[in-house]
């Protein structure tokens, strides 16, 4: 009995210490995380991919001999699901200021209205909406749980994460997001560029033109031309840096 009671402290030890990961990353995994979820669900699904995930994890040398070892259990699996799912939040938000860059370029929206009381602007929200709706019908739980599962290897079970490595990469992955933004919105920054030096153009030879008058339509029928055209490349590129983030979650490809 003195074993069989170790083995299933062992087992609930084991199962928690999943959970905290688990639920953690769940907490901000695109789709599932988002603030529209009841929370009630973002623990249904927490505790499936617990009961999933569990047997991989389950007999990895884990022993807890105080309290304080639990309490730096609980810190370092909390941490570890923390910063595998601000990496996809990360990217969510690399999309989301694609779509800013691109309706404050077409005179759609102002540069910082998402820092306000404004909502997303709607070229942003379509981007947002599509790239969700791509990442589950590609299979977003099953990469989820590879990632799960490599994040074991990555941040062992119960091991401290350093700060200095934590720093770095966050700065790294801030950059990337927003290399990836640009990247993302160059066809609407060329777009906007042609029109401001053809409105320049216009309004040095006739002076005597509302030019502005005459843009604005032109400016709001090709950025949704230009959306139209470049959105299901502009995805496909997306959905890559998703996937690179999924195969190696601290490297910045």
């Amino acid at each position: 009995m003195t074993a069989l009671f170790d083995l299933m402290e062992h087992h609930i030890v084991a199962f928690f210490a999943v959970f905290f990961r688990v639920g953690a990353f769940v907490g901000l995994l695109p789709g599932f995380g988002e603030a529209t979820v009841s929370v009630r669900v973002k623990l249904g699904l927490a505790a499936a991919f617990t009961m999933a995930l569990f047997p991989m994890v389950l007999f990895q040398g884990l022993v807890i001999g105080s309290i304080q070892q639990l309490a730096v259990l609980i810190a370092t699996e909390t941490l570890a699901g923390i910063l595998l799912g601000i990496g996809l939040r990360l990217l969510m938000l690399g999309l989301q200021t694609a779509g800013t860059i691109a309706a404050q370029s077409t005179s759609l929206s102002q540069a910082f209205g998402n820092a306000g009381v404004e909502p997303m602007p709607a070229i942003g929200h379509v981007l947002l909406v599509s790239g969700l709706a791509l990442l589950m019908m590609t299979g977003l739980h099953i990469k989820a749980a590879q990632l799960f599962v490599l994040s074991y290897e990555i941040f062992p079970l119960g091991r401290g994460i350093g700060g200095g490595d934590v720093a770095d990469w966050g700065v790294a992955q801030v950059a990337h997001v927003f290399q990836l933004a640009f990247l993302l919105s160059v066809p609407f920054v060329a777009l906007s560029m042609l029109y401001n030096l053809a409105l320049g153009v216009i309004n040095k030879a006739m002076p005597q033109l509302m030019v502005a008058f005459v843009g604005a339509p032109a400016i709001t029928l090709g950025g949704l031309f230009v959306l139209f055209a470049s959105a299901p490349l502009m995805l496909e590129v997306w959905k890559a840096a998703i996937d690179s983030y999924f195969v190696n979650p601290l490297g910045v490809q």
